[in-house]
């Protein structure tokens, strides 16, 4: 085997799961067809819980800004503004962050632990035995000539044109493209912020600074139709709509790079086809609102890297790898529902008026500020962990454990920190000896934290919970409450059969 596995595309989601797989001990390449990076920041900021995934790793210093990095707690849905904040531990994420930074971070992240990174690679073939065989093997047009690379497990993260799943015979289901929308990155040109988006009567504009002379626009001109994927789109184009919608001629300034997006909807059917399995666009596609997709698929990838690394290590079997579907496939869907609900609202036009006051009215109320700013957050997630009884009796259980302050036998620290190692964490809040004997087969895969948190965090968070058990994309499994009921079978469950002796 040239690797453990094989990851093709070096944007966020396929460097976020190269790095996630180091700290799992598994080997990894990642190929990228591209000799460098573009540089080009399609992104510009992420979610609130793709910013947790990153803090879990120690990895918001890197960025420059550490725990200062500028959030918003005002967000959107649809373009109805409204305050995050009403969900506890919202907002609408980091804002300003280039999709490059990002890349960069991950990259030098993934390189730190020793994945291999070979640019100038892409996948011409996928070869018959990865459904049933015990590995699977891909060609690749290199610098070097055309050349085969073997690994145990192979995960697409090359895009929404993704060759990986095509190769695989994975079906894309949804829908057509129905619109074309402009972003560009322009200089010379001296624009009021419009971070939100402004809908006015032939359309949506956005613009935000990104550096000294320089501001992403985003252009929806209301009727403009869909366009293929092989076609161009010049300054002109985007400055002509630009003044089309908002009356501004922007003709005098240019731009660093143009592009084009559609509202374009799909979802593959199968997140893992035998030893091939996909993440981010490669996955789902959808129309952008609020930097998501980059978020989603750095959440896939969190959920993937910890499980893959622990199979092809041989420390869990691989029914594990049922549970990233299972897992994941339901939040694309949702973030696909949620995409397309908000394109109805922001770029609907008059026909979508009376659907944004209705809305508009409807944020007027805290628990429906709380639903939609959980729903783009994505704090609002939840998997299906059940207890012994076949039910998911505990508030915690399948969500995630928020950034809590502790006390621990060395001192303060917190539940993030706690992860930055990619392990599992079992948290013992009572000093009970019995979890830490409970959990001695598994001292490999799991770390055992005895510490004590605030009585406020211990009600309401912890919800009256004396042990939990964390796995290392920091969603709970297990909750104990004066005991060990079901530890063994939890453990057993997400970390593999215990070492013996």
């Amino acid at each position: 085997m040239d690797a453990d596995v094989i990851v093709v595309g070096a944007g966020p989601t396929g460097l976020m799961l190269a790095g996630e797989l180091r700290l799992g001990g598994a080997e990894v390449i990642v190929l990228d067809k591209l000799a460098e990076p573009t540089g080009q920041s399609r992104g510009l900021g992420f979610t609130a819980r793709a910013m947790e995934v990153f803090d879990q790793r120690g990895l918001l210093p890197r960025f420059g800004q550490g725990e200062s990095l500028e959030v918003s707690p005002v967000g959107h849905f649809g373009g109805v503004q409204f305050d995050f904040t009403a969900l506890q531990g919202a907002h609408f994420g980091a804002r300003g962050i280039p999709q490059s930074q990002t890349e960069a971070v991950l990259a030098g992240w993934a390189t730190d632990r020793g994945a291999d990174i070979r640019r100038g690679h892409e996948v011409l073939d996928l070869h018959d035995g990865f459904l049933d065989g015990d590995h699977v093997e891909v060609t690749a047009q290199t610098p070097d000539g055309v050349r085969r690379l073997r690994a145990r497990y192979l995960v697409g993260c090359d895009g929404g044109k993704s060759t990986v799943r095509k190769l695989a015979g994975i079906g894309f289901p949804g829908t057509e493209a129905t619109r074309a929308m402009f972003l560009a990155d322009v200089t010379g040109l001296d624009l009021k912020p419009r971070y939100l988006g402004e809908a006015l009567p032939n359309g949506m504009v956005m613009a935000a600074p990104l550096k000294e002379g320089v501001h992403r626009i985003i252009v929806c001109p209301h009727g403009a139709a869909a366009r293929s994927a092989d076609d161009t789109v010049t300054f002109e184009e985007v400055a002509k709509a630009w003044e089309h919608i908002t009356g501004e001629d922007i003709s005098g300034g240019g731009a660093e790079w143009v592009s084009f997006f559609s509202d374009a909807t799909r979802q593959a059917a199968e997140y893992k086809r035998g030893r091939v399995l996909l993440a981010g666009d490669a996955a789902h596609i959808h129309l952008p609102a609020g930097g998501q997709g980059l978020s989603t698929g750095v959440q896939d990838a969190a959920n993937l890297g910890w499980k893959l690394a622990a199979v092809v290590t041989g420390r869990a079997g691989e029914d594990l790898l049922d549970t990233y579907h299972a897992e994941r496939h339901p939040v694309g869907r949702r973030l696909l529902m949620n995409t397309r609900a908000q394109g109805m609202v922001f770029l609907g036009g008059d026909q979508a008026e009376p659907l944004r006051r209705i809305i508009t009215e409807l944020t007027g109320y805290d628990i429906v500020r709380r639903h939609l700013a959980g729903i783009v957050s994505h704090l609002d997630i939840r998997y299906e962990v059940t207890d012994d009884a076949g039910e998911a009796a505990h508030p915690l259980l399948g969500r995630r454990l928020g950034k809590l302050p502790l006390t621990g036998p060395d001192g303060e620290t917190d539940t993030f920190r706690l992860l930055h190692a990619g392990r599992g964490v079992l948290l013992d809040l009572a000093g009970d000896a019995r979890v830490r004997e409970a959990a001695a087969g598994w001292r490999g895969s799991v770390d055992v934290v005895t510490a004590t948190a605030s009585a406020a965090d211990r009600g309401a968070v912890f919800a009256g919970a004396e042990a939990v058990l964390v796995r290392p994309d920091g969603h709970v499994v297990w909750t104990g409450t004066g005991g060990v009921d079901g530890l063994g079978t939890a453990l057993a469950c997400w970390f593999g059969a215990p070492a013996e002796g």
